[in-house]
């Protein structure tokens, strides 16, 4: 769907508040495949997913997607789709409503098959601020599904998640690569994605090191 779509991070140094967090963070991953972002609490997995999606600004270092240059925001950010710890979505709307607001901010998406995918037509009515934390998440998650985007960026997204929502996430994740698109996942679920590939973010000592583990050269492969 989105053609030979690849992210490539080179040398990226992030700091929060003048801190270093990430120092030489190198990966490429193509498309149709995963890769999931593991590390201790703090390392910098939640910095990494937020500077691609444009929050924070890198110290040096960059990262191209299909092309288009971190620098460039707009450019860079038109394919990607993040979730975040938040949900994004609007308690004082409907489920269905915040679906469909999300399909109509990124030009389309099949509202009633991305409800469909996490289970949420019977909550299609219901305000979001009456459901429970993981219909919720569900809600959230199901935004990805009409959003058009190739780049999932996925900060914990089975939280507050039961088995059976977990595995609809699997589905849906599985779907959206078989399509061409990518994801980069920051969870402690090992059985999210089983295919995907691993980047272990390291703790940074006296602010130096790569920031990371694993070979000099890492690049992202996966399904197929």
């Amino acid at each position: 769907m989105w053609g030979a779509l690849t992210l490539s991070v080179s040398s990226l140094d992030v700091a929060r508040s003048g801190v270093p967090v990430l120092s030489g963070v190198s990966f490429d991953v193509t498309a149709g495949f995963a890769l999931i972002l593991r590390g201790p609490n703090g390392v910098g997995k939640t910095t990494l997913l937020r500077t691609l999606a444009g929050f924070i600004s890198p110290v040096s270092g960059g990262a191209t997607l299909d092309g288009a240059d971190l620098s460039a925001r707009d450019e860079f950010q038109e394919n990607i789709a993040y979730t975040a710890h938040a949900d994004g979505i609007k308690a004082q709307f409907s489920v269905r409503e915040n679906i469909s607001f999300w399909a109509g901010i990124h030009g389309g998406g099949d509202v009633d098959a991305a409800l469909a995918a996490f289970d949420l037509l019977p909550l299609a009515d219901r305000l979001v601020g009456s459901c429970s934390a993981g219909q919720r998440r569900r809600t959230g998650l199901a935004r990805l599904l009409v959003a058009n985007r190739g780049l999932w960026l996925m900060d914990e997204p089975t939280v507050s998640l039961d088995a059976e929502a977990r595995g609809a996430l699997g589905v849906a994740l599985s779907a959206h690569l078989g399509n061409g698109g990518l994801a980069l996942v920051a969870t402690h679920d090992a059985d999210l994605i089983p295919e995907a590939r691993t980047l272990n973010l390291a703790p940074l000592v006296n602010g130096a090191g790569r920031g990371r583990s694993g070979d000099d050269a890492f690049l992202a492969e996966g399904f197929g």
